[in-house]
């Protein structure tokens, strides 16, 4: 019997962006992987690529703003029926000068208060640490 080997898992990183007690998201675009899905805004790490340039990276190309990335909030690992990812979510602020978050490479954006933060939204890697963004929305 053949098996395949495992395929590594694909390196993802995102912002956790807090501004005026409001979260940053982003929709996945039509035609995507999990569709219509609520986000926090980030992407792939190519290979070789710092985690922190990636993000940032990631929000210029596709939200247009700039940021200085901090601290990791998060690490989960999540493995979907085709493929499995780590993700890496760091704090995140916006630079000085930096344009509002406007959608370029997604459906949507939005600023979100703890009440938008439903499970169901979310892609179920992302599941885990919504609990953690509640509570640091509450201060």
């Amino acid at each position: 019997m053949e098996t395949s080997a495992p395929r590594a898992p694909i390196l993802v990183a995102a912002a956790v962006l807090v501004e005026h007690g409001r979260v940053l998201l982003t929709q996945r675009k039509r035609g995507t992987h999990l569709a219509g899905a609520w986000e926090f805004p980030g992407g792939k790490v190519e290979p070789g690529e710092d985690p922190r340039d990636a993000l940032a990276r990631e929000l210029r190309e596709e939200i247009g703003v700039e940021v200085s990335v901090g601290d990791p909030v998060e690490v989960t690992f999540h493995r979907y029926p085709e493929k499995t990812v780590l993700l890496l979510f760091f704090a995140a602020t916006r630079r000085e000068g930096s344009p509002e978050p406007t959608a370029i490479d997604v459906a949507d954006v939005k600023w979100a208060g703890p009440e938008d933060l439903v499970d169901e939204l979310f892609p179920p890697a992302d599941v885990s640490i919504l609990e953690k963004v509640r509570r640091i929305l509450a201060g």
